[in-house]
């Protein structure tokens, strides 16, 4: 017998993105009547979306002040969603801003685009089925 395919409230998570995570957004609304977690995965993919071009021109344009705001709004809320690698880089490249560290930042700002592809991926994963 075959199992009907999971819902985005349902108990499952793609590897790129943690399970405990995203059990604290299904007791938001535990029976998802009202499709909290669709609603937060939805935004948060609009959100990355959006990040990810930014990132991308500020990266071109060598802004890294813009690099850095762009950092420390998407680490809490990737830490949220359970992409959890996202708001790790996310957190270094915060932190390397913050703190004048310049060399190594476009490998880190390579890596944040790397793993933000994959936390979009994973995202549309869960909202597909």
């Amino acid at each position: 017998m075959n199992a009907d395919p999971p819902r985005p409230d349902d108990d499952v998570a793609p590897p790129q993105l943690d399970a405990q995570a995203l059990g604290k957004l299904r007791e938001l609304d535990p029976d998802g009547r009202h499709g909290v977690v669709a609603k937060v995965l939805t935004a948060f993919e609009k959100s990355l979306q959006q990040a990810c071009a930014e990132m991308a021109a500020a990266r071109d344009a060598g802004d890294v002040g813009k690099i850095g705001q762009l950092a420390h709004k998407l680490r809490s809320s990737s830490a949220s969603v359970g992409a959890l690698a996202l708001s790790a880089v996310c957190a270094e490249v915060e932190r390397q801003v913050r703190d004048g560290e310049t060399t190594g930042l476009m490998t880190r700002v390579a890596q944040f685009l790397t793993e933000a592809g994959r936390a979009l991926e994973a995202v549309r994963a869960i909202l597909r089925s």
